[in-house]
Parts: C-alpha cells; structure tokens; sequence
C-alpha cells in the first residue's frame, strides 16, 4: 500500500493544472493558489512566502502578461498580512478586480477567499492571472465564479500609437487629478467630483487664477473631444440615457489603464 506525500508548504502547479475555477487539490484553509499562462504555485497560510508575478519569467513565481513590455517585469506580489491574502500593484498598469474595480499601481487590495480572476490591463489587451483561496474544506470542488463585468473594448484604441493623442497639457492633467482624485485614492466605487467641486480644488490650488465649475468643464471637455475620435464611450451618443456621470468615469478610466493619470499625480493637488 502506498500512501500519498503530503505537500509541502510551496508547491509549483504544472502547466496542464488547468483553471483554478474548476477545483482544487485538497488543501489547508486559507491556501493560496495563483496561475498564470505558464503554470502556478500552491501556497500554504503559514509559509511566510511571497509569491511575486509578472513579466519576467526568471525572476518571478508566476510569469502574467510574458509577452507584452508594458506588463512591468515585476508587477506585483501576494503576501500573507494578520491572517489575510494581499495584493500589492508594483507596476505601473492597473490590475481590474471583478466589478470592474482597478487597482492602480502603488495601492494594496485584500483578497477573499473564492476564485478570484484579476486583469492586468494594456491598451488593448488583458492579461489573466487567476487566485484562489481555499475555503474551509480539505477539498473544494468547482465554484460560482465572481460574476466579471467585461472590460468594455471600447473604450480601447484599435491601434496602440497611429498617431493617437495620447498627452495631457498640465492645465489638463490638474483639472482631471482633481476630478478623479477618488479613483486615485482607490476609494470604494469612486465617483468623479462635481464641477463645482472641482473648481473649489482649482481655487484653492491656483488662487491666482479664475476657476469656476464652467471653466473646470470646458478643459475636460476638450479632453474627451480629443480622445473620441480613438475611443468609445466618450461621446453622448455612445451612452444611453441618462448619462449622469458616465462621460466623465469612462474619461477616468481610460486615463487609469493608459496611465495618463496615476496615483504619483495627487502630489499635485497636495496628496
């Protein structure tokens, strides 16, 4: 009779292990699991181990994105904090949650404990790298996955450069900090800042200068003007009714996964 060798704390998964949604190995609770295209480790709670992922095969645990330049060669990591699995951005693309939640580069995001599918978001391109967490059960079989709201190609350009106008003057750039100050925060489902609040920020910030709500609008405005001809969901048209703030959120986040606005900005408006 032959008995199976328990494994240990940090196990690599082969290649051909297959979506960590279908199931999982028996494992202790609170067992990490990450895959990328290229395989993936197995990570006990108590391990004190660090599993780093990104470009860079030979210098990361987990290779996500191997192909693309722009995923940063070491993009991120997951480590264990006070009984709980966190993830740290350390690139400079965003990483999408399910829900459509990004986690910019240089903030940190608990993960739960299910299969979890995140994104590493390039123009024009996502790079899948999937975690899961092993629940209470020695042995956890297929699960509901995260209901994901797809990442709208849209609001992509078809080409990554073809002359694209991809800058913001610094008059731009301050306007839009300030309206996306929330994103860049990672507050909880964040919303873009009202006009007038906007121009509160710009008066306090340039008091030299007149701003009002109107003003703060027109420089925004000229923002999305530039950008639709490349990018959906920009216009009016391209949003049914009733728009609220969708103009302006979409602005955001193709700012957010093109990079054109990142956290490092809010030193700008004072942090």
């Amino acid at each position: 009779m032959t008995t199976r060798k328990p494994p240990g704390k940090v196990d690599i998964l082969p290649r051909g292990f297959g979506s960590l949604a279908t199931g999982l190995p028996p494992a202790e609770p609170g067992t990490l699991f990450v895959r990328g295209a290229n395989g993936g480790m197995r990570v006990s709670p108590d391990s004190r181990f660090t599993v780093v992922f990104g470009r860079c095969e030979p210098d990361v645990h987990v290779c996500v994105g191997g192909d693309d330049k722009r995923v940063s060669r070491r993009h991120g990591v997951i480590t264990r904090e006070h009984s709980r699995w966190v993830l740290y951005n350390e690139g400079k693309l965003a990483i999408r949650f399910p829900g459509a939640r990004l986690v910019l580069g240089g903030h940190r995001a608990e993960l739960p404990v299910t299969y979890l599918p995140l994104f590493i978001v390039a123009p024009g391109r996502e790079h899948l790298l999937e975690v899961r967490i092993a629940a209470g059960s020695a042995g956890a079989g297929p699960v509901d996955v995260y209901e994901v709201e797809t990442y709208d190609p849209r609001l992509d350009p078809e080409e990554e450069h073809g002359g694209i106008p991809w800058y913001l003057t610094e008059q731009e750039k301050l306007v839009l900090v300030c309206l996306a100050q929330r994103y860049l925060r990672q507050e909880p489902w964040p919303q873009p800042l009202t006009w007038a609040q906007v121009a509160d920020e710009l008066g306090r910030l340039r008091p030299e200068e007149t701003w009002n709500d109107k003003r703060a609008a027109r420089v925004v405005t000229g923002v999305r003007m530039r950008l639709s001809p490349y990018v959906g969901g920009l216009r009016e048209e391209d949003i049914p009714p009733p728009i609220g703030n969708a103009l302006n959120h979409n602005l955001i986040n193709v700012l957010l996964v093109h990079t054109m606005l990142r956290t490092s900005h809010l030193d700008d408006i004072g942090g």
